[in-house]
């Protein structure tokens, strides 16, 4: 039986797990996905060795990084944005060899380019944490300038109080990638001057717990175009398989 699985610490409740079942039981696959919650990212060759089944893993917090001196290859995308989420693990003979890949920027991408108009040409990403990196990378992909927005001063960013109606005219599509307005603490949003959002202003939200996060609710009442990030959670799962399989 072919086995996958998800390495991070602390796991608790995983997408990933569930889905990855769901569709093995409802395909009639011969696979099991199973979380390795390790505390250690110096645990992964272990894992690797003591499960010879072993075809794909995907990476959580907080190993998107550290686990990329452990890997054989590298994918362009991952190597550019410096995170890796998805393995690939291919047995050669007594050789195991594990290439390294970027979901994240390959899901969104295709989540949001239906959206695009050719008004869009430009986007604010808000946070600077693991995900924005993939984000910008996409965005540029799709041919949008980008810049960062963050709490703090650091190069190529601007803060909050930055953004003025101005900005967000000109940089007309806007991505959270920060958790606020996750559930639950689903009264806050990023601080941003929302009364001067139009309906050429769209609104991306990595988050998709509440389905409507109050950053896409201020934007639709101002009949921006809102989406949240169920769709690339999804797409993420299904570029995972396409990995493993060589699809």
């Amino acid at each position: 039986m072919d086995k996958y699985g998800l390495i991070g610490y602390p796991l608790g409740h995983s997408f990933s797990v569930g889905f990855f079942n769901e569709k093995f039981s409802n395909e009639n696959i011969d696979a099991e996905y199973i979380n390795f919650e390790i505390p250690n990212i110096e645990q992964l060759p272990e894992i690797v060795a003591s499960n010879p089944q072993l075809r794909g893993l995907n990476v959580t917090i907080p190993y998107k990084q550290k686990v990329i001196p452990y890997l054989d290859s590298v994918s362009p995308e991952a190597r550019a944005i410096g995170a890796v989420n998805v393995i690939k693990v291919m047995h050669r003979g007594k050789n195991t060899l594990l290439k390294g890949y970027n979901s994240d920027v390959i899901g969104f991408t295709r989540s949001i380019e239906p959206l695009l108009s050719n008004y869009h040409h430009k986007a604010l990403i808000l946070g600077t944490g693991g995900s924005s990196k993939a984000i910008d990378y996409g965005l540029r992909s799709l041919g949008l300038d980008t810049l960062f927005v963050s709490r703090y001063e650091r190069p190529g960013t601007i803060l909050y109080e930055q953004v003025t109606p101005d900005v967000v005219h000109e940089y007309n599509v806007i991505v959270n990638c920060t958790p606020v307005g996750m559930f639950p603490k689903t009264a806050e949003c990023p601080p941003l001057p929302y009364e001067a959002l139009d309906s050429h202003n769209l609104l991306y939200d990595l988050l998709y717990n509440p389905d409507e996060t109050l950053f896409m609710f201020k934007g639709r009442k101002q009949k921006a175009t809102v989406k949240n990030g169920l769709e690339m959670l999804l797409l993420q799962a299904f570029v995972s398989w396409e990995i493993w399989n060589g699809k």
